[in-house]
C-alpha cells in the first residue's frame, strides 16, 4: 500500500490531508478485512485500538530507531527470567 506525500507545508492543510489519506486507507483495509471474513465493526473497533496502541508507543518513544540494539549489550551483561545469564 502507498501513502500519498504532502502536498503543503500548512499543518492544517497537511491534517486535511492525511485525514484523507487515511481514511482511504482504511476504506481499503476495511474491505480487505471484510473480503477475509472479518466485520466491519469488529475490525473498526481493532483499528482504533491498535491506532491508541501506536499513538501511545510514540508519545513514549518518539523515535525508537535512536535506541540502542539489543545487540549493543554483552552476552555476560544480559540476563534473562530470574538472573539467569546466557552462556
Amino acid at each position: 500500500m502507498t501513502f500519498p506525500p504532502p502536498k503543503t507545508e500548512s499543518p492544517a492543510q497537511r491534517f486535511e490531508e492525511a485525514t484523507a489519506a487515511a481514511r482511504d486507507a482504511l476504506e481499503r483495509l476495511i474491505a480487505a478485512a471484510n473480503e477475509a471474513g472479518w466485520g466491519t465493526e469488529e475490525i473498526t473497533v481493532a483499528l482504533l485500538k491498535a491506532a491508541q496502541f501506536m499513538s501511545d508507543a510514540n508519545k513514549r518513544d518518539p523515535d525508537p530507531a535512536d535506541d540502542p540494539l539489543i545487540s549493543d549489550t554483552p552476552a555476560r551483561q544480559a540476563q534473562i527470567g530470574r538472573g539467569e545469564l546466557y552462556d
